[in-house]
């Protein structure tokens, strides 16, 4: 029922024939010819034409001075970070009392019915309606874009509010130079206000696009992520396979050297379901923020690799009293600024170094004790009150 329902979705909103492009596509796929479809809807790039700048209309403030803000965004799904961010934000607006509305933005044909029991039980905290966007939005005082495809709706659809853009990444980068790439950097040309992840972040768009930008420090949720008193017996990988931008190959490369050095110690490995790399390697998976805790703090490291902006993932391990190695790189730098980082080369045996180096430091309790002390009172309500200030100055001008 619910394929059925994509089929219908799809032909309604983009014609047969772009049914009859997505069967062409699935089928060379089978065939093993290449091919990727397209992730934002070709009509949404049509019609937006970058260069023209729309007037700017913001709905009166009420006296009690709550807001409206429409999040556009692709169906939210557990255990993804950015969408994580992104609710951690709106969940900081609702407790002051604003008003937040989803708009589902989804390139497969699913509808909000088939959606919103996932996004519910993932965000259970989360108050606001949740919409297609394709349905139009209603008139806000601020309307988001939260990633480069949901920027074509947010600058296209007609309604009131000022448009801001939470960038968490670079997303240009998840791509080769090419169409894509293209389409993903225009985006910052669109006469947003940004918002980041990140100083890096900010100073980028805004330097080489032209785009006003603040930026909010990554938090940790030291509700979680605390340091224990397990054994540690190992270092732990950050692995996503299917996001190249994580550098998988890379990490894999790294712990085989590490492995060969130190085989008596475990590798956990999470994020991903990744196979049997050997006795040494436990393959977690996808888990739930305590497991990950429990984790944690059972390493003396944990490798963590980014190509683009840093994850979440180092300031987790910090308050674990887990050390981060992560690649060096001027983004990683900027938004990390923590002095218990290591920082590596990124080549197998560098990073493998690195790895060596934590785990043979000596009197390493008073190790993890210094890098969690170094992210505490680091909350994420600093990031939710950054926005509001950002929101309360764009939208009195």
């Amino acid at each position: 029922m619910r394929r059925l329902r994509q089929v219908t979705k799809i032909v309604r909103e983009q014609g047969a024939k772009q049914l009859g492009v997505r069967l062409l596509t699935a089928a060379t796929r089978r065939l093993g010819a290449e091919g990727e479809e397209m992730p934002v809807r070709l009509d949404d790039v049509r019609k937006a034409d970058v260069e023209v700048r729309k007037p700017v209309v913001v709905p009166p403030i009420p006296e009690d001075g709550r807001l409206v803000v429409n999040w556009v965004t692709t169906p939210p799904s557990k255990g993804s970070g950015g969408h994580t961010t992104m609710f951690r934000l709106i969940r900081h607006l609702e407790s002051l009392g604003h008003e937040c509305r989803l708009y589902l933005y989804d390139t497969f044909g699913n509808t909000v019915a088939d959606l919103e029991p996932g996004i519910r039980a993932a965000f259970p905290f989360f108050k606001g309606s949740i919409h297609d966007v394709t349905n139009g939005m209603a008139d806000a005082h601020a309307v988001f874009a939260t990633a480069w495809i949901t920027a074509y709706p947010a600058f296209n659809d007609p309604c009131a509010g000022k448009r801001f853009y939470l960038v968490q990444d670079y997303e240009p980068w998840f791509y080769p130079s090419g169409g894509l790439y293209a389409l993903a950097e225009n985006t910052y040309r669109m006469g947003m206000h940004g918002f980041t992840a990140g100083r890096f972040l900010a100073d980028k768009v805004r330097d080489e696009h032209g785009m006003p930008a603040d930026h909010f420090d990554f938090g940790c949720d030291a509700d979680r992520y605390r340091l224990g008193e397990e054994e540690r017996d190992g270092i732990v990988f950050y692995a996503r396979r299917k996001a190249p931008r994580r550098a998988f190959e890379l990490g894999v490369l790294a712990l085989e050297v590490f492995a060969e050095k130190h085989p008596d110690l475990k590798i956990h490995v999470y994020g991903e379901k990744i196979g049997d790399l050997g006795p040494q390697f436990l393959d977690h998976g996808l888990v739930t923020p305590d497991d990950l805790n429990a984790i944690y703090n059972r390493c003396f490291a944990g490798l963590s690799l980014s190509m683009t902006n840093v994850s979440l993932v180092p300031h987790e391990m910090l308050a674990a009293g887990c050390v981060p190695v992560v690649n060096d790189a001027h983004f990683n730098r900027v938004v990390l600024d923590n002095d218990h980082v290591r920082y590596a080369a990124p080549t197998p045996h560098s990073l493998a170094r690195a790895l060596s180096e934590v785990v043979t430091s000596p009197d390493f309790g008073a190790v993890a004790r210094a890098a969690a002390s170094s992210v505490e009172g680091r909350s994420w309500d600093a990031a939710g009150h950054e926005l509001e200030k950002v929101l309360r100055r764009e939208l009195s001008t």
